[in-house]
């Protein structure tokens, strides 16, 4: 695929429901009591795995349209051991969370995944879970993972690293184990689970740096909104800051604090951003967001921000290169462990495309230039936020960029391309059908 240069993007655009959410609510709602109806659901490569995966344990997903399911929940102990191992294909959100629920269940459960997710590290989930009693091998740390459910205990569990899935696995195991489960973290994470469980009925209690929940018999959502994914807003509003004469604002955004983190990160650097219209959708706040383009400046980004834009860090590190001055990220070193080693792959892609970006040993420093990059060949390496971070390079650049295995960002946001295409007109262009 080839991006080209555009002179400006103007546009007023919503985009998909958070993915993040859309996983949770799809798994929280499959062991509620009745019927949960979920609109605004963030359709993906992802989240489609998550619905397949509680279908195989036997929870009905009617399917009402494109962003609106039905989830006819069974109950905390009703899922039921399927046939076959669970295909998890690129989502470790859903191997993560789903250990936990299953942790405490009956029966014995296998979790597959793609190549990809397959070299990801999943000791650091099964080890929290061993801990309350439950049964949970990998194989030599990673995927594929046996669970046996078993009768679980409460625990007091630090994190080693923050980790929202971490602590949303422990979080959803602790719904059956006896006692009160207590996850402290390092620094805060994204909290979209214990809001969820909140407005499910579960007794959690919320702290600065740790959350705990009780044991529940029962839960019950009914109905939930899911906010625009800020993810997925990000290109466009990236490549709105940085290509002159732009303005855009994506409307009914989640701007949850814990993942927000871009939007601080470019007002610091000098971004011009409004917010309009704040309110909370399905328990989140959201709002409008217009973002126009303007001169921007390095910033620096400590590790205890890093956690609320760790999937933004790739296109914030496209805003760094447009910047004057110096970036510098540090804490980062979660992102080797992404879909790629995002971190590596970051500073390669970059510098292929006239970036001045080296890494650390936690992040990168890139030297900022007020001017177009020169653009040429990115390649995403089958991750979709590095399929992102090449098309906001193309329209920012000067003489383009080839795009290869663009279809990397089906896992997140199918209909990207569609979306930038009518926001920059000229910009994507396909290859032609052999």
């Amino acid at each position: 695929m080839r991006i080209e240069p555009v002179p400006a993007l103007v546009a007023h655009l919503a985009v998909p429901g958070d993915k993040s959410i859309s996983h949770r609510a799809v798994l929280i709602g499959a062991v509620c009591e009745g019927e949960t109806r979920i609109s605004g659901f963030g359709r993906s490569g992802d989240t489609e795995a998550t619905m397949a995966a509680v279908r195989a344990l036997g929870v009905e997903v009617v399917e009402e349209d494109i962003d609106v399911l039905r989830v006819l929940g069974v109950g905390l102990q009703g899922l039921r051991q399927p046939d076959a191992p669970i295909d998890c294909g690129n989502a470790g959100t859903l191997m993560r969370l789903i250990a936990g629920l299953l942790a405490g269940g009956e029966g014995r459960f296998e979790l597959i995944g793609d190549e990809s997710l397959s070299v990801r590290p999943m000791e650091r989930v099964a080890e929290p879970l061993r801990r309350m009693g439950a049964h949970v091998e990998t194989t030599d740390g990673h995927a594929p993972l046996v669970i046996e459910g078993a009768v679980l205990q409460a625990i007091d569990y630090e994190l080693p690293v923050a980790s929202a899935q971490v602590k949303s696995a422990v979080l959803l195991a602790g719904l059956c184990a006896e006692g009160v489960t207590t996850v402290v973290e390092p620094m805060p994470t994204r909290d979209h689970t214990e809001r969820l469980l909140e407005r499910a009925g579960a007794r959690v209690t919320r702290r600065p740096t740790s959350v705990t929940v009780e044991q529940t018999t029962r839960l019950e959502l009914s109905e939930l909104e899911i906010p625009g994914d800020i993810s997925s807003a990000a290109p466009f509003l990236v490549a709105a800051a940085i290509v002159p004469g732009s303005a855009v604002t994506v409307h009914g955004l989640g701007l949850n604090p814990r993942r927000a983190g871009l939007l601080s990160i470019l007002e610091r650097m000098g971004a011009k951003i409004a917010i309009y219209n704040r309110r909370p959708i399905g328990g989140e706040p959201a709002g409008d967001v217009e973002l126009r383009a303007s001169e921007l400046v390095g910033a620096t980004v400590s590790a205890d921000e890093v956690p609320t834009l760790v999937d933004e860090l790739p296109l914030l590190a496209v805003a760094a290169c447009h910047a004057r001055g110096d970036t510098v990220v540090h804490g980062a070193s979660e992102l080797r462990y992404k879909e790629s080693d995002r971190l590596e792959a970051i500073v390669e892609e970059l510098r292929r495309i006239g970036g001045h970006v080296r890494s650390t040993s936690d992040g990168f420093r890139i030297k900022g230039v007020p001017a177009r990059l020169r653009g040429g060949v990115v390649d995403s390496r089958g991750d979709h936020r590095l399929a992102m971070l090449g098309a906001v390079a193309g329209v920012a650049s000067r003489e383009g960029v080839e795009l290869r295995d663009a279809e990397a960002v089906e896992t997140s946001f199918p209909g990207f391309y569609d979306v930038l295409g009518q926001i920059a007109p000229g910009a994507v262009h396909y290859p032609a059908a052999s």
